[in-house]
């Protein structure tokens, strides 16, 4: 078993003083009576006021994004937090938007997912486990519709369901991957019809992105009924609304659908509402957290999921597209530790000065920032600084950025909170201020294998994309049954550009497999899966979930 130790995080975070949660909604002008508590520090938003609040005039969204992870760290969520603190600190109302933690990953290899240092959301322990119960009402939701699937089997198949042909599957919000392939329905007559399915984690559902993209109750319902669950005999679409299942999975989701509001170390106001994963869904918080905080600050920071490849592609090319939303600046993360990483060195080989690695490095960050550049949004780059960093490193991060146009700000916001992003804020406002020229990546009409090779070659640097046969055959399913003008999210590894976690730097010239695409139409988007990547991921050889423990005093250990 792992030493028993607590992190600097949450020695941190139990030191602050937390402000009452009516005091964080009096700051958004969020009336008493809209505030439903669960406990002095968390809140849920009453929805007819959150629905009021997303049709005011609309403060100004800025997107966070980061290069391309690695072990070293990048800081994005962080630097989402000490942003927001820091644009309050220059006299702004602000608010934060971000995601809620899953299980799988706090139990698994992050141990947590809210900030780091004097830059993280409160209360720390509440978010990264139940928080407000939102991911389990979602995992729920789902997993009725998949029993009343089988139920509807088992009492005579008045639908005509062809057993082979039922891609709607079951989720749990941890990783698990001994529940990747299973077959249901064993042990007799009594038990069902046995046949193959599974499980993804609850971060992939198409009801949870469903969740995150709906703008009401009403449009939640509607979405939830259109999920494509397989197909009959006859090879026909049969929806969730065939099954009568949509008005009780929204019952079960009404209460969560409501946003959820905490607050920063500085008391700055954070929405904390859906979880989907960047790298297997569209990874970005709920539009009606993003709305709802759009109405009520002048500046709302969010965050889209890993890399800019992934979380920034689809926030834009999805969320933004159905949402409506333009954001005016885009902040790009990276670290010297993790451009050092793509520019070929190892974990233990970062601490000493390597202008060259960061240099080889910065092809990954400039890559970034030049995709951003396509969607038409103004630019900065946020380094997030670590003690190790050198003048010499922080300068050639400067010189590659140079050619780009955009402005390279170092931030200490992990050691020293608002403060130390008070300059990032600046150049973010500055930036902000221009008119942004946004525009997707692709027009609903271009064909989907368009639209996935526009992606794959724009955005990844690939020179080809190929298909398998039976995704090619989907594909043109999915268009023959009026589809073809649903966006794509793309998912694939988050560690490079290309499908191969091991390539780091800026991938380019390789070929793009698409093993599988799958039809979300609640959600309104195809998945095109490429490469090995996994729905349900599995835990490390040392799961975060060994250090995480209960101590003597009933408080909780091992989060970070």
């Amino acid at each position: 078993m792992s030493e028993r130790t607590v992190s600097p995080d949450l020695d941190i975070a139990r030191a602050a003083r937390l402000l009452p949660i009516q005091e964080i909604a009096d700051k958004l002008g969020i009336p008493p009576e809209a505030v439903y508590r669960y406990g002095p520090h968390k809140a849920k938003v009453a929805l007819d006021f959150a629905a009021h609040a997303s049709t005011r005039p609309r403060g100004k969204l800025i997107l966070v994004t980061a290069i391309s992870p690695t072990p070293a760290g990048e800081g994005k969520t962080t630097t989402t937090i000490g942003l927001g603190d820091a644009l309050r600190r220059q006299g702004a109302r602000a608010a934060i938007c971000l995601r809620e933690p899953s299980l799988g990953p706090c139990f698994g290899a992050k141990g947590g997912a809210t900030g780091g240092g004097h830059a993280q959301v409160v209360p720390m322990e509440d978010i990264n486990l139940h928080f407000t119960g939102d991911m389990h009402a979602i995992a729920a939701a789902h997993n009725l519709l998949a029993a009343m699937i089988d139920n509807h089997i088992f009492w005579g198949n008045a639908l005509g369901l062809d057993t082979r042909r039922i891609v709607f599957r079951r989720v749990v919000d941890l990783n698990d991957r001994a529940l990747r392939d299973i077959v249901v329905g064993l042990g007799g007559a009594n038990n069902g019809a046995p046949r193959q399915t599974g499980f993804d984690i609850t971060a992939a559902s198409e009801v949870m992105a469903i969740f995150c993209l709906a703008r009401s109750l009403q449009d939640l319902e509607t979405r939830l009924g259109n999920i494509v669950i397989g197909r009959d005999q006859a090879k026909r679409p049969v929806r969730a609304r065939e099954l009568k299942a949509a008005g009780a999975m929204t019952a079960l989701l009404k209460d969560a659908f409501a946003p959820n509001l905490v607050q920063t170390l500085e008391g700055t106001p954070a929405f904390i509402h859906g979880g989907p994963f960047a790298n297997i869904a569209h990874g970005c918080n709920s539009v009606l957290a993003t709305e709802t905080a759009l109405g009520l600050a002048d500046y709302v920071v969010t965050e889209a999921g890993f890399g800019a490849d992934l979380g920034a592609e689809k926030f834009l090319d999805i969320k933004c597209r159905e949402a409506g939303l333009t954001p005016a600046a885009c902040v790009v993360v990276a670290t010297v530790r993790a451009l050092k990483m793509h520019g070929g060195l190892g974990l233990k080989e970062l601490g000493a000065e390597n202008v060259a690695a960061v240099q080889a490095g910065c092809a990954n960050l400039v890559r970034h920032v030049r995709n951003m550049q396509k969607f038409g949004l103004p630019v900065v780059v946020a380094i997030n600084r670590f003690t190790a960093d050198t003048p010499a490193e922080l300068a050639e991060v400067a010189a590659a950025c140079h050619a780009t146009g955009v402005q390279v700000v170092p931030c200490n916001h992990w050691a020293e909170g608002g403060a130390g992003a008070l300059a990032l804020a600046d150049a973010v406002m500055a930036a902000a201020d221009q008119k942004p020229a946004f525009r997707t990546l692709y027009p609903d009409d271009m064909p989907l294998a368009q639209k996935i090779r526009t992606v794959a070659t724009e955005i990844y640097g690939a020179a080809e994309v190929s298909f398998e046969p039976a995704a090619q055959s989907q594909l043109q399913a999915f268009e023959a049954a009026g589809f073809g003008a649903l966006p794509i999210c793309m998912a694939k590894t988050q560690y490079s550009f290309s499908a191969d976690p091991a390539w780091k730097g800026a991938a380019e010239n390789f070929t793009l497999k698409i093993r599988e695409v799958r039809l979300s139409a609640g959600a309104g988007f195809v998945v095109a899966l490429c490469g090995e990547i996994l729905t349900m991921p599995g835990l490390p050889r040392h799961a975060a979930a060994e250090g995480i423990f209960i101590d003597a005093d009933g408080q909780i250990g091992g989060l970070s």
